[in-house]
């Protein structure tokens, strides 16, 4: 069986040349790189990957925490997390638990097992101390905003980007404002119902939680949304809505029942997903694309030198002004 002293000879490169090629390393010239994965496929070469693994102590495998692989803000953090597994030749290991807190703990379990290198966390139901009970098994990034433990974390400021939208809302004049959400619990969603209250009571004006709206994730929330609003007696003349593809829903069916968007409903989204452009629909931009980059730099850099330069990042929000609101 042919060895990487074989394909070193066969492509005309160093040893070192063909290690670095067989393990993903970047700085490798494309002519090289192309010698080696030649003589590879002449010579039949099959790369041991256990002995690797035992001899790195590593499996270059990072898993990836997330309630929902088809959701557009999920998917973006994906992107931005391949782009740079496939720069550093890692392969993802994707854990989609639907918010299940047994299928939360079995990602915690893989790492504590070895399965994995580090774990990424785009979002989650089990509490702070079950990940600090699993912080010793190998490096764990949260994509969100931790005060309590000492996480490594890349996160988006949600309650400085509600804050944005709401006050852009309360200079149009709005008062009547409510806001649709993902889901109630998780530190981003308390963090938005926080900047709610506190912006509003900067103009004397009370919350009004019948004006939330729960369960808002897809397209076809929106209608459900609008369908809710028009029933209400007393309405909001506004809505935050934290998921575009929810926003186009609602502008959608309102245009589709005779609502006037912005006149009767003003609207902002978040995310800055392409069908807001579309729709010019007004939208708060999350960098959620960087927020996947950043989190596995994060990860990696701690991998190759046991440290990072700081454990927490903080990533702005935007807001876009388009033609709903």
């Amino acid at each position: 069986m042919a060895n990487i002293r074989d394909l070193a000879k066969e492509a005309g490169v160093s040893v070192a040349t063909v290690s670095r090629v067989l393990n993903g390393y970047p700085y490798v010239s494309e002519e090289k790189r192309k010698a080696v994965w030649e003589a590879a496929q002449k010579l039949q070469y099959v790369k041991n990957i256990q002995a690797v693994h035992l001899a790195k102590g590593r499996t270059a495998i990072v898993g990836v925490m997330l309630p929902y692989i088809h959701h557009p803000y999920f998917s973006a953090v994906i992107e931005g997390i391949s782009k740079e597994a496939l720069r550093y030749g890692y392969q993802l290991l994707l854990f989609q638990t639907n918010y299940e807190v047994e299928r939360e703990l079995e990602a915690l379990e893989r790492l504590r097992m070895k399965q994995m290198d580090g774990l990424i966390v785009c979002s989650h139901e089990v509490d702070w101390e079950a990940f600090a009970a699993y912080q010793e098994d190998g490096p764990i990034v949260l994509c969100e905003q931790v005060e309590r433990y000492d996480f490594f974390t890349v996160y988006i400021d949600h309650y400085q980007a509600f804050v944005q939208a709401l006050r852009y809302l309360i200079k149009k004049g709005h008062r009547r404002i409510g806001y649709c959400i993902g889901r109630m619990t998780g530190p981003n969603s308390q963090a938005r119902a926080g900047a709610y209250q506190d912006v509003l009571r900067e103009v004397g004006v009370l919350p009004r939680w019948q004006w939330v709206f729960d369960g808002c994730l897809f397209l076809e929330d929106g209608k459900r949304v609008m369908e809710q609003w028009i029933a209400m007696e007393e309405r909001p003349s506004a809505l935050l809505v934290t998921s575009d593809q929810v926003a186009a829903g609602i502008v959608l069916h309102a245009r589709r029942i005779g609502v006037r968007i912005p006149d009767e409903l003003a609207v902002i989204g978040f995310d800055n997903d392409p069908l807001a452009e579309m729709l010019g629909i007004t939208t708060v931009a999350l960098p959620h694309f960087t927020l996947g980059e950043r989190a596995f730099r994060l990860l990696h850099h701690w991998l190759e030198t046991g440290r990072v330069a700081r454990k927490q990042e903080e990533l702005p929000a935007r807001l876009l002004v388009r033609d709903t609101a």
